[in-house]
């Protein structure tokens, strides 16, 4: 009777032991796979942070390219801006060498006119 009770036991022991083993295993098991879970999860949030970093990056380039197109275009006004004033001043500079013309004309033609007038006078 005490054998038995005794190999009972040690069955017990061993089942207890063999299911404590499987538990660790398990546990452990579960351990792991929450650990590959977090992982991915860790993974997928730093593939999110690096496509938020690369959004942010294209953005930026997007802007950087609308400016330089900006400032393209505000020196192509200025330029054109430059054209109009040289143009302006090339007009200004025409019709002040007209009116210079002009004035030289009118000044020949009343020499001319004083001198035929002195020659008048001497004829008469």
């Amino acid at each position: 009777e005490r054998d038995r009770e005794r190999d009972r036991e040690r069955e017990t022991e061993r089942g207890t032991e063999r299911e404590t083993e499987r538990g660790t295993e398990r546990g452990t098991e579960r351990g792991t796979e929450r650990e590959r879970q977090r992982e991915g999860q860790r993974e997928r949030q730093r593939e999110t942070e690096g496509q938020r970093e690369r959004d942010r990056e294209r953005d930026r380039e997007r802007d950087r390219e609308r400016d330089r197109e900006r400032e393209t275009e505000r020196g192509t006004e200025r330029e054109t801006e430059r054209d109009r004033g040289t143009e302006r001043e090339t007009e200004r500079d025409r019709e002040r060498d007209r009116e210079r013309d002009r004035e030289r004309d009118r000044e020949r033609d009343r020499e001319r006119d004083r001198e035929r007038d002195r020659e008048r006078e001497r004829a008469k």
